[in-house]
């Protein structure tokens, strides 16, 4: 029997546990938090937990770190003066690659293989009582293994992950950080820099922050994520970052002299290649941003309507993870936004409120 150690039981960790588990696999779950633990074997995630980290790793074939970025540096340092199984993986799910392979190059000398990992899917809720085993369904899986480790190595761990349903890709370590960087760090840096631009703002007005719901609300939404874990994400891409930043600054000045020199011309071409190539992007795919899978629903204003709505819902086995009323419609006909966890349960959900005569909407 394979013996897979999960180190840190949340939403990554529970999930994979959850997609891996089978009749030939030992989950064994650590996580410093004694409740989470309990939480995790009362819902069936793991089959063992323990708060020692040997003890969970000591007979590991696999062992997947499953904390956030700025924990990973931790707990490879233990790991490097704990006695491993000779031929184990090692593999993490942190967002940046290049600083932790080159920090584990020295693992093959035990002959234990480290193999970088990043699934690109999560989800707005966080916790082992969030996980599932569909949570990495159709993402890209990323593995971006040194070159020192054996073929047959990463073979073993794409054959183990076959499980997730996820999309396996192979990159080096830079190409994935540079890629990552670009579509998820970096903007989470220009989310936040808007918000925090628009409360500069607001500290003369409260109309600011009274009309920024609707569109804005919705394109700064991960201007909401965990300060800390962005923190060190930032710091562990830091030549990534600096980068991206001027290049940024590159573009920000041509379409600030675009309406300097009121070429409107110059302004549709560059308004017009953003949506060419935005336009080109799949839909609705798990990428390095959780996707939104919200319905916008026109509802009466009257008592109970919002409660016969989640009835409807309730009663076909359709799991709500946020509602909302939106106190301005803008562009939205909608004044009812509702959040599912996925693709299925929002298309189920439509197909539901418009055979009981709603009108529903969604962004493309």
């Amino acid at each position: 029997m394979k013996k897979i150690a999960v180190l840190g039981v949340g939403l990554i960790g529970g999930s994979l546990a959850l997609s891996l588990k089978n009749k030939n696999i030992e989950i064994i779950g650590f996580d410093v938090d004694e409740e989470n633990l309990q939480k995790a074997l009362e819902l069936g995630v793991i089959h063992k937990g323990t708060q020692y980290l040997a003890e969970a790793v000591q007979e590991a074939d696999v062992i997947f770190l499953c904390s956030p970025v700025g924990k990973l540096f931790e707990l490879i340092s233990f790991l490097r003066y704990t006695p491993l199984k000779e031929g184990a993986i090692i593999t993490d799910t942190g967002s940046t690659k290049s600083s932790i392979v080159e920090w584990t190059r020295d693992f093959q000398q035990r002959k234990v293989h480290f193999i970088g990992g990043h699934p690109m899917a999560g989800s707005h809720k966080s916790g082992v009582e969030a996980a599932h085993d569909r949570l990495f369904e159709n993402a890209y899986y990323v593995l971006t293994p040194d070159a020192s480790v054996p073929e047959e190595a990463v073979s073993a761990l794409k054959e183990l992950l076959a499980a997730t349903k996820a999309n396996i890709v192979v990159l080096d370590p830079e190409e994935h950080d540079k890629i990552v960087g670009a579509i998820s760090h970096f903007p989470h840096i220009i989310a936040a820099a808007l918000v925090n631009q628009v409360e500069r703002y607001s500290e003369d007005t409260p109309w600011y922050n009274r009309l920024a719901a609707g569109g804005f609300r919705d394109i700064t939404r991960i201007a909401s994520s965990n300060p800390h874990m962005w923190r060190d994400i930032l710091l562990h891409n830091r030549k990534v970052m600096l980068s991206l930043a001027e290049d940024w600054k590159t573009v920000l000045d041509e379409i600030i002299g675009y309406v300097k020199e009121s070429d409107g011309q110059a302004i549709e071409g560059f308004f017009r290649d953003a949506r060419d190539f935005r336009n080109q992007m799949p839909e609705r795919k798990k990428g390095a941003i959780a996707p939104l899978y919200d319905l916008y629903v026109d509802v009466p204003d009257h008592p109970g309507v919002i409660g016969k709505i989640t009835t409807l819902l309730g009663l076909k086995q359709i799991s709500i993870t946020n509602i909302r009323i939106l106190e301005i419609r803008e562009d939205i006909m909608g004044v009812l936004l509702i959040t599912f966890r996925d693709e299925d349960d929002l298309e189920k959900a439509r197909e539901v409120l418009m055979q009981e005569g709603y009108r529903v909407y969604s962004r493309e």
